[in-house]
């Protein structure tokens, strides 16, 4: 349990409300998955929009479950804020989406989804 991702400052917020972070944990696999894949095809589309707008929304979710890439996925973020068309951000994004992967799996298991 919590090996891809961390729980420690999400029961800090929710004050140790387990029905709460239950409901986070359904979020996550909600939404944070499915940003991964417009994420995916954003930069292999170098639509630089998309690829900023969605980074940007994915950022506090993988920032409170601890999912150790926040450096990477701003990263990811700022190479389509700034349109870094001559930049390579495959290695960073790949990180992102095996930490997306690993952690949405391990949510599934822990709290049986």
């Amino acid at each position: 349990m919590e090996e891809n991702y961390k729980l420690h400052r999400l029961r800090e917020l929710a004050d140790n409300d387990e029905e709460f972070i239950l409901a986070l944990a359904e979020t996550f696999l909600e939404e944070v998955p499915a940003d991964a894949k417009v994420l995916k095809e954003a930069v292999e589309n170098a639509n630089f929009l998309q690829t900023y707008q969605t980074a940007h929304k994915m950022k506090p979710t993988v920032d409170v479950f601890e999912l150790g890439v926040l450096d990477k996925l701003i990263v990811v973020q700022d190479w389509g804020k700034f349109e870094k068309a001559n930049e390579d951000v495959s290695a960073q994004l790949k990180e992102v989406l095996e930490a997306v992967e690993n952690a949405a799996n391990e949510i599934k298991s822990d709290f049986n989804l």
